[in-house]
Formats: C-alpha cells, sequence, structure tokens
C-alpha cells in the first residue's frame, strides 16, 4: 500500500521525555514481547463529546487538541465536521494549527464526505452499520446496499487524495462472513485503515483477539480498533487488539464518550508503556494535566479510584502500605508506573487506618521532630479523628501543637 502517515509518524519527530520506566518488576508476569510498536488515535474530541449532557465549546476542543499535539498523540479525530457550520470551523482550525495527523468523520454519505475533505484534515473515517439488527433497524437497509456505498465513498476518499479509514460500525455483532466479505471489499477499494468497532461493548479480550486475527487474514490495511466499556473491558479489549496485531487503537482522554465511554487514553498508553514496554513517543508527564482539562471542559468528574489519573491512584492510607511505600514505592505501587511518569504526585492520607510510619513522614515534612511516643500519640488522635472526619495537615499540626511536638526550626534556634 501506499506510504500513509503511520509511516510518516514512526519514529516520532518530537522530542522525547526521559522519564520512563526503568526496569520490569520480576514475577509470573514479566513477558513484554507481545507488543513491538503501538499507535494512539484520540478520539476525545469527536466520540467523547458524544457524552450525554457534555459539549466542547469551539475554544475547548483548540485548547485539548493543542495539549493532544504537543503531547505527541499519533492521531487527534477533531470532529464531525458536516454536523454543523461551528463544528467544521473548529475541525478546520484544528488541522491547519497541529502538527500531528487530523481526521474528521463521516457517514457513507456524499455531503459527509465533502465536508470532511472541505475541512482540510489529513484523514477522513467514514462508517456504515453492517450488523443486521443495526441494518434493519436503525439504517433500514440491506447488507448489500451498506457494501455498496460504503465501496462508493472509500473510493470518494481515495480519489480525493487523503487517507482513509474505513468503520464496518457494531462489528462485534455483525455476521463473520459479512464482515470478512466487507472489509476485503473496502480493503480492495484503498481503505487506508479498517476499524475495528465494539460499538455496544460486548467484546471481551479472548473474542476480541480472534476477531482481529481473523481480520488480519483478510487485509492488507493497517487495523485500528475501537472498544466501548459498557462492561468495563474497553481498554482490555483494546490491548488485546494491539496483542492480535493491531496497529493503532482509539481512545479517549478519561475514558469518556456514548453509554459507559471508551477505552481510556491514559489506562492503554500507561499499560503500553508500563507493561508492554512500547516507546509510543507520547509525552506521559502530561497524562494528569490533559485529564484534569478533559474534566472541567467536560463537566464529567473522575472518580478518585480512576486508573492513573485518579486522586487515589497513587495515594496510601493502609498504615501497612504507607509503611512500604515509605521505605520503597515499589512495594504497594505498581514501580513501572510512577506518579512522576504521568505527572502527578504521590501522597500518604492521614486517616482511620494511618499508621505511625505515615505521620512521622507527614510531621517531618511539615517541620516537626518527633519522639516515638509523641507519634504514638498523634497516630491515635488521627485514628480516632478520622474514623469521623478527615484529617487534614491543619489537623494534624494542631495535634502536634496540642502535644507539645518540638519544630526544627526552635532545636536550631537553641
Amino acid at each position: 500500500m501506499e506510504a500513509s502517515s503511520y509511516e510518516c509518524l514512526c519514529p516520532t519527530t518530537r522530542a522525547r521525555r526521559n522519564l520512563r520506566r526503568i526496569e520490569f518488576f520480576q514475577g509470573t508476569l514479566d513477558s513484554t514481547s507481545e507488543i513491538t510498536d503501538a499507535r494512539i488515535f484520540d478520539t476525545t474530541l469527536r466520540d467523547g463529546e458524544q457524552s450525554p449532557r457534555t459539549s466542547f465549546n469551539y475554544e475547548d476542543k483548540r485548547e485539548i487538541a493543542a495539549l493532544l499535539d504537543e503531547m505527541g498523540t499519533h492521531v487527534i479525530e477533531a470532529g464531525f465536521p458536516v454536523n454543523s457550520d461551528a463544528e467544521f470551523e473548529a475541525v478546520r482550525d484544528i488541522a491547519e494549527s497541529t502538527q500531528v495527523t487530523t481526521c474528521g468523520l463521516a457517514r457513507v454519505v456524499e455531503k459527509d464526505i465533502e465536508a470532511a475533505l472541505d475541512s482540510g484534515v489529513d484523514m477522513v473515517h467514514t462508517f456504515v452499520s453492517t450488523s443486521d439488527v443495526q441494518l434493519q433497524d436503525s439504517m433500514h437497509a440491506t447488507r448489500q446496499e451498506a457494501l455498496d456505498t460504503a465501496v462508493d465513498c472509500v473510493e470518494m476518499i481515495k480519489d480525493a487524495g487523503v487517507e482513509c479509514m474505513f468503520s464496518p460500525m457494531d462489528a462485534t455483532r455483525t455476521d463473520e462472513d459479512f464482515l470478512v466479505e466487507v472489509i476485503e471489499a473496502t480493503s480492495a477499494a484503498g481503505a487506508d485503515w479498517i476499524n475495528i468497532p465494539d460499538t455496544c461493548g460486548v467484546a471481551t479480550p479472548r473474542r476480541f483477539y480472534d476477531l482481529i486475527e481473523i481480520v488480519d487474514d483478510c487485509t492488507d490495511a493497517y487495523i485500528d480498533v475501537h472498544t466501548h466499556d459498557d462492561f468495563g473491558l474497553a481498554s482490555a479489549n483494546a490491548i488485546s487488539g494491539f496483542e492480535a496485531g493491531a496497529s493503532q487503537a482509539q481512545v479517549s482522554v478519561n475514558g469518556i464518550g456514548e453509554r459507559a465511554g471508551n477505552a481510556a487514553y491514559e489506562e492503554v498508553v500507561m499499560a503500553l508503556e508500563s507493561l508492554y514496554d512500547v516507546d509510543t513517543g507520547i509525552d506521559t508527564t502530561r497524562i494528569t494535566e490533559l485529564s484534569r482539562i478533559v474534566e472541567e471542559k467536560s463537566d464529567i468528574g473522575v472518580p478518585a479510584n480512576k486508573p492513573v489519573v485518579g486522586r487515589n491512584a497513587f495515594s496510601h492510607e493502609s498504615g501497612i502500605h504507607a509503611a512500604g511505600v515509605i521505605e520503597n514505592s515499589d512495594t504497594f505501587e505498581p514501580g513501572v508506573m510512577t506518579p512522576e511518569m504521568v505527572g502527578a504526585t504521590r501522597e500518604l492520607v492521614l486517616g482511620k487506618h494511618t499508621g505511625a510510619h505515615s505521620v512521622r513522614e507527614r510531621l517531618v515534612d511539615a517541620g516537626y521532630d518527633p519522639s516515638e511516643a509523641e507519634v504514638r500519640e498523634v497516630t491515635r488522635r488521627v485514628k480516632e479523628y478520622g474514623a469521623e472526619e478527615q484529617v487534614t495537615m491543619s489537623v494534624l499540626e494542631r495535634f502536634a501543637e496540642e502535644i507539645g511536638v518540638t519544630e526544627e526550626s526552635e532545636e536550631v534556634r537553641a
């Protein structure tokens, strides 16, 4: 096939950050050879914006796209150009202002294709339903009509000299023989990328792996995957797609998107970087920053226990865990993923489960020089208070003052 943006961007021309994991853990799961190369297609501005009650304005889109671009994200799906004049303008301006590949979505409809081409994107992503339930009750079309329009639109995009991605929507609920027929026909028409969408989130990692192997056998195009999180398996399915031979996964920041959302940008990128030792070329140190911006603009809060970017991801309260982390953070953290790698900070949380090691650490950080007896007494008070209320640093310092813990500065003056 002709050279695509995939070949142009690998290896990335962007300066790589030095902060990557140093060594893998020793244990039963220490293999890192399943994936050698992986690209990230971000659909936060398209599928992510389709989250119920979420809408990005022009400035929101530009700000998020600029950060994705600076981080080295391989493809930014900037939106659905035919949707409105405002959407068209946003997509056009993102295409003009970013360095990475930009993509516009289009149904297999001529006006959609024309709008995407006119917006100046590098890639047009066109799609048609292929499952019988969607063809009959949503598209009101036959299989043959879906196949014919898909081929026509792929040819239209390629005739315009633009990179083409084709998606058989609801692929994981599509008859396998028909899915293969559609993929073979659109590949022959010139599609550069075949995207396999798990539109309703029904795939499981093993089944999705098998499906991607089938797709790989019937196309010479690059394979991309788009997984939804209805059963909490989106990121796992995206990784399974990579293991089976896919070159790229579609993700959204914080996992936002239709219904339960998409595979999460931060989860997929960090799994690739840390568990598979794949150098994605993405500046992971800005992941937390990116997450916070999308949280603000989307008005979808990030759960505290959200992997990678949740406020508890690198926080410890349990006495045993905190004591281990103080000694060596690898004891109760992955080790191959540190808070510094994603632009976050580690926190020792004070509360009902706090142990003496954590209390001593926080007191010393606050400028105190406590004795063992004083640490025990402060710890007792922290546990009692933490059973009912949140223990803040001001509360901790109040306990220290009430007990009469010496401040280091006082000793220095003496």
